[in-house]
C-alpha cells in the first residue's frame, strides 16, 4: 500500500513539473519536419511538451516583437542576427552562454559560429541552427580550356578573369552591380580592411581595393557591361549560359547550377587579398527569451535542435547547412564540392556592424554609389567617401 502511495505521489508530482515550451519559427518548405523532431524530443523528454508554431516569414518579426511588448511572447523562437542589437536593448533574451558551454553539442558546432553569434555586449544569447557563407562558383570547363586553375588569391583571380574574358560572348567575373550585390563587393573590400564606421571607408588600403574591383569593369573590361544594374537573377543565367567563368553566390544556388550544368560548374572559397580573406554569413539562429517561465525546458529543446541528426534533419527542409561538424562530414543533401567550398569558408565569415547606418548601406546607399562608380558619374574615391558619411556620426 505503502509502495502504491509512494509511486501515485511521484507520478503525481512528474506530472506537476512538466512544462510547455511555446516555439516559433519560420518554414516554407511544405516538406516540413517539425512535428517529427517535436515528437522525437518529447519521447526522449516526457516531462516537456514542445508547442511549435510556423509564422510566415513576412510577419515573423513584427508579429514578435509585438508578442514580447505584450507579455505573450514564446518561450524560444528562432533569430537572425539583425535582430539581436533591438533584443538585447529590450531586455528580451537570456544568456545562454553558459549553457552552450557546459553543452555536451558545443564540441560538435563548425568553428567561428558561436562567436559570429555572439551578442553587442559580448554575451551570447543565440545558439546557431543553420547557415549559408557566399563562395566563388566558377566553371571547370572554361578554366580547363584555358589552362587555368582555381584562383587563391585577387591576382590570380583578376588574372584569370582578364583570360577568359572574349567579349561580347564570354567574361571573366559576373560582379552584380544592382542591389544585393555588396557582398560581392566586400569579398575584395573588407578584405582590405575596410570598416563601416568613421575613417574606416577611406583609409589607403580601402581606398585602392575598392578602385581595383572597378578598375576590372572599367579598366580590364572583364565584368560584363550589364554589371552596374545585374541583380541575382542575371548573374545566375549569364553563368548558366557561359557568358561569364565566375561569378560569388552562396549553397541555395549550387542544385539549380549543377541541374542546368552537372559538373561543368564547381566552387572554391573567395580569393584571399594580400593574405586576407573576408566572406559574408547568411544566418539564423535560436534564442531562449527572458521572459519565459520554462527556461530550462526550452534550452534542453532547442539545444536538441543544433545537435547531430537533429540538426541534419531540420536544415533537409530549410535547404541551408547544418552547424555540425559531424552532420557536415556526411552532408548529402549538396553534391560536396559545395559543402566543402562552405566550410572552409566559415573561419573568415563574418557580418555587417547592426545599426541604421548599416541598414541603409545595404538597401540603397551601396547599390546607388557603386553603380555611379562603375558608369563613371563618380570616382571610386568619391564612391567610398560617400558611403563614409553613412558613418560619420
Amino acid at each position: 500500500m505503502g509502495a502504491t502511495c509512494a509511486l501515485l505521489a511521484g507520478l503525481a508530482l512528474g506530472a506537476a513539473k512538466a512544462e510547455t515550451v511555446r516555439f516559433w519559427y519560420h518554414f516554407d518548405n511544405p516538406a516540413n519536419p517539425m512535428s517529427d523532431l517535436v515528437k522525437s524530443f518529447e519521447t526522449a523528454n516526457p516531462g516537456i511538451k514542445i508547442e511549435a508554431e510556423n509564422v510566415p516569414w513576412n510577419s515573423y518579426y513584427d508579429n514578435l516583437y509585438t508578442s514580447l511588448v505584450g507579455g505573450n511572447a514564446p518561450d524560444a523562437a528562432m533569430v537572425k542576427l539583425f535582430a539581436q542589437p533591438r533584443l538585447v536593448e529590450m531586455g528580451a533574451l537570456e544568456p545562454i552562454g553558459a549553457r552552450i558551454d557546459a553543452w555536451p553539442g558545443k564540441a560538435d558546432l563548425l568553428d567561428n559560429l558561436v562567436e559570429i553569434n555572439k551578442g553587442p555586449d559580448g554575451k551570447q544569447y543565440f545558439l546557431p541552427i543553420q547557415y549559408v557563407v557566399l563562395y566563388l562558383y566558377y566553371r571547370p570547363d572554361l578554366f580547363q580550356a584555358a589552362g587555368l586553375t582555381p584562383p587563391k588569391t585577387c591576382d590570380e583571380f583578376r588574372a584569370a578573369a582578364k583570360a577568359l574574358t572574349k567579349a561580347p560572348a564570354t567574361y571573366g567575373f559576373g560582379l552584380r552591380g544592382g542591389k544585393g550585390g555588396w557582398d560581392q563587393w566586400g569579398a575584395f573590400v573588407f578584405s582590405q580592411g575596410a570598416k563601416l564606421e568613421k575613417g574606416g571607408m577611406t583609409t589607403p588600403t580601402a581606398l585602392a581595393a575598392n578602385a581595383w574591383l572597378i578598375d576590372m569593369f572599367r579598366t580590364d573590361k572583364s565584368i560584363p557591361p550589364s554589371a552596374p544594374n545585374d541583380g541575382f537573377q542575371e548573374i545566375v543565367a549569364a553563368f548558366k549560359a557561359g557568358k561569364t567563368a565566375m561569378t560569388i553566390h552562396h549553397i541555395g544556388s549550387s542544385a539549380d547550377l549543377v541541374k542546368a550544368l552537372g559538373d561543368k560548374v564547381s566552387a572554391v572559397p573567395v580569393p584571399a587579398c594580400n593574405g586576407k580573406q573576408w566572406t559574408s554569413y547568411g544566418d539564423e539562429s535560436l534564442a531562449v527569451f527572458s521572459a519565459s517561465k520554462a527556461k530550462d525546458a526550452a534550452w534542453k529543446w532547442i539545444s536538441f535542435l543544433a545537435e547531430g541528426k537533429n540538426n541534419v534533419e531540420f536544415n533537409k527542409a530549410t535547404g541551408q547547412m547544418t552547424v555540425t561538424k559531424s552532420g557536415s562530414a556526411n552532408w548529402t543533401l549538396h553534391e560536396r564540392r559545395f559543402v566543402d567550398a562552405t566550410v572552409q569558408s566559415l573561419p573568415f565569415a563574418a557580418v555587417l556592424p547592426p545599426s541604421t547606418a548599416t541598414a541603409e548601406f545595404v538597401n540603397t546607399a551601396w547599390q546607388t554609389a557603386m553603380q555611379q562608380a562603375m558608369t563613371g558619374q563618380i570616382t571610386p574615391d568619391q564612391m567610398m567617401k560617400q558611403l563614409e558619411t553613412l558613418f560619420a556620426q
